[in-house]
């Protein structure tokens, strides 16, 4: 995902401009009916509650598409634990500048630091384990990229980045397919062989038809622990190169349980689709005058 996140500059900044469009409009008519045209500042980014950074080259992307004669300067590291108050960046110039990307800019690395402090917070809760905690496709539309790579910035791993990249049979695959043994069947004649082929089964019935079908993957949706670590227990013994993964109903209350059936992999919705964003501010600090031309 670092990878795919420094593949991307392009279209990420594309991406800004258009949500820069869409604040901005016509022009800020708050600080131009304000603030003199060649009013200077320095803006403090600061956050107000403990977390994890993420973000911090998005919202220096924000301020450089606004106005390429603003500073931008790190003062705190991507993925950097931080304590209340700590300032995490400054910029500096045109103050009409800085106040149009002050809004975009901190929406992003609020939202993009929450999902890393979630992610830290389910990671750290299974430490000394060899189990892997991933995202899902629950992400917010026009954030994948950004979001998963704060999942990876958190110390979680990424699943399918989208519906191309990997095969993964769910329930209503199985209806329209008629069936775990068609659907595998069926997409093993159709995809590539590097590819891998998941399926999700949510009881035994299901699980020793897709254990006929071999598939590369076998997903425990919604399982009790008990049913979980007797699904494990099974899949072991008889196919043991089958990777399982654990979805559906994981907590942070939970994790650790379900870690505990010998999973390989556990995948959070929680991770992107219901974090609140960490608390992180901009202010105007050490303001100055310039001559007007």
């Amino acid at each position: 995902m670092f990878e795919k996140f420094d593949e991307n500059q392009a279209m990420i900044r594309k991406q800004i401009s258009a949500w820069l469009e869409e604040d901005i409009g016509t022009g800020d008519i708050s600080s131009m009916s304000t603030i003199s045209s060649v009013h200077q500042s320095q803006g403090i980014i600061h956050v107000k509650q403990e977390g994890w950074m993420a973000g911090i080259p998005v919202a220096e992307m924000v301020f450089d598409l606004i106005d390429p004669a603003l500073c931008f300067t790190r003062i705190t590291e991507e993925g950097a634990f931080v304590a209340a108050g700590t300032i995490i960046a400054k910029v500096e110039g045109s103050t009409r500048s800085i106040l149009a990307g002050e809004r975009l800019a901190l929406n992003l690395l609020q939202r993009m630091s929450g999902i890393a402090t979630q992610t830290r917070a389910y990671v750290g809760a299974l430490e000394g384990a060899s189990v892997k905690v991933t995202d899902t496709r629950k992400t917010t539309p026009g954030l994948r990229l950004l979001e998963k790579y704060a999942v990876r910035i958190g110390g979680g791993y990424n699943h399918r980045f989208g519906l191309y990249d990997a095969v993964m049979i769910k329930d209503n695959h199985i209806k329209g397919a008629g069936g775990i043994t068609n659907a595998i069947q069926q997409a093993r004649e159709r995809i590539p062989h590097t590819m891998k082929i998941e399926v999700e089964v949510e009881h035994f019935l299901q699980l020793n038809e897709a254990l006929a079908a071999k598939p590369d993957i076998i997903m425990l949706d919604n399982m009790n622990l008990e049913s979980m670590k007797a699904a494990v227990a099974l899949i072991r013994h008889t196919h043991s190169h089958i990777m399982i993964e654990a979805s559906g109903g994981v907590s942070l209350a939970t994790i650790k349980d379900i870690a505990a059936t010998g999973v390989d992999i556990i995948s959070v919705g929680a991770l992107t689709h219901s974090v609140p964003s960490l608390d992180i501010s901009l202010d105007l600090n050490e303001r100055k005058e310039t001559k007007q031309p």
